[in-house]
């Protein structure tokens, strides 16, 4: 039977919700001659120097870029920012500054935005949170504050445990919060996977307490000291923890078995109809010029050809998805409007 549906932005939204639910509440240097280095610039900010040739850079009006993440340091948003900033620091030759503004499941950092200056000095990692927070907290300033830059990738949500724990399957972990009581994690209170987790919950019949994150650093931690049963978050974010054998998958909440991981099955397929995709891309403050947008779309959709980028992004089992501004934004319209009408629907928002 199917708890869910398909909406216009290609989400699949259930059609119960469970009670729980409802409480979802540099500065020039001297650049390096060889190799990116990373150093720290501040408590929360991390300059990712990079080489770069003149000639070949782009004339971008700025040398420093401040890219803004609500998620803590080894989140899957730190990673995507850190990877696409070594790879687009020699091409637009810029020297970008992740930053991390945790705090309100991404509230402070999009205040943080809205208020900035619209000069193409700094922009917000943008997923699905940003919306779910926006919806379920009123925050002082939201979503539609914000001015939709690019999309770069959709990222797929994956289910996983400690190697060294009870669970080798997915089955066990649905069994002993049947039996008991479960301790399932994810990242912030208006995350896509606090989304999924509560889904579960309810197309399970399960009792589970689902514990919330400032991002997927901490909860991976959470998983692998025992506290917690499994944890949902993105394949690139445990990527170590899986090559070091320290984590184990147990399913994907993929339409399909991932290539890169063809042995590991779909919830779907484990007899729960949930499928959730998570988008990556950047924000910026509203008003920015058409030159400032032309730059980055030009850059990314260059960046996203080149084979070493290509290699990292794809073992991180991203999935390229670039969507320009006027697309971005049509998506971005689309996904709050469903996720809205549905929310109001269900009674979780009035």
């Amino acid at each position: 039977m199917s708890l869910s549906i398909e909406t216009r932005a290609g989400i699949r939204i259930p059609s119960v919700v469970a009670v729980g639910f409802l409480a979802l509440l540099s500065a020039c240097a001297a650049w390096a001659q060889e190799d990116s280095q990373t150093r720290e610039a501040a408590p929360g900010r991390d300059s990712m120097r990079q080489p770069h040739r003149v000639a070949q850079a782009i004339s971008y009006p700025h040398e420093v870029v401040t890219l803004l993440t609500h998620s803590s340091p080894g989140s899957g948003s730190d990673l995507f920012l850190r990877e696409l900033a070594r790879r687009l620091g020699p091409q637009m030759g810029v020297d970008f500054v992740v930053e991390h503004v945790p705090g309100g499941g991404g509230a402070r950092a999009m205040s943080r935005l809205a208020n900035a200056r619209p000069d193409g000095s700094v922009f917000y990692a943008a997923t699905p949170s940003f919306i779910f927070t926006s919806l379920l907290s009123r925050p002082a300033n939201t979503f539609r504050d914000l001015e939709p830059l690019i999309n770069v990738f959709f990222d797929q949500e994956v289910v996983y445990t400690r190697s060294d724990g009870p669970f080798e399957t997915f089955a066990q972990v649905i069994d002993s919060a049947r039996a008991g009581r479960g301790r399932w994690g994810a990242a912030s209170p208006g995350s896509l996977e606090r989304q999924a987790l509560e889904r579960l919950r309810v197309a399970a019949d399960v009792r589970a307490a689902i514990v919330t994150h400032d991002g997927g650093g901490d909860l991976i931690l959470n998983v692998l000291n025992g506290t917690l049963d499994i944890g949902v978050g993105e394949a690139q974010e445990i990527r170590s923890q899986l090559e070091s054998g320290n984590l184990r998958l147990l399913a994907v909440f993929s339409d399909a078995r991932l290539p890169e991981l063809p042995q590991i099955p779909t919830v779907r397929e484990l007899g729960y109809d949930i499928v959730v995709t998570k988008f990556r891309g950047l924000m910026g403050p509203p008003g920015l010029s058409p030159e400032i947008v032309g730059a980055w779309e030009r850059e990314v959709r260059q960046v996203l050809d080149d084979p070493e980028y290509r290699s990292s992004f794809s073992q991180a089992m991203l999935t390229p998805a670039f969507m320009g501004q006027a697309d971005f934004t049509r998506f971005i319209d689309g996904f709050a409007s469903d996720t809205e009408a549905f929310l109001r629907d269900t009674g979780v928002i009035r």
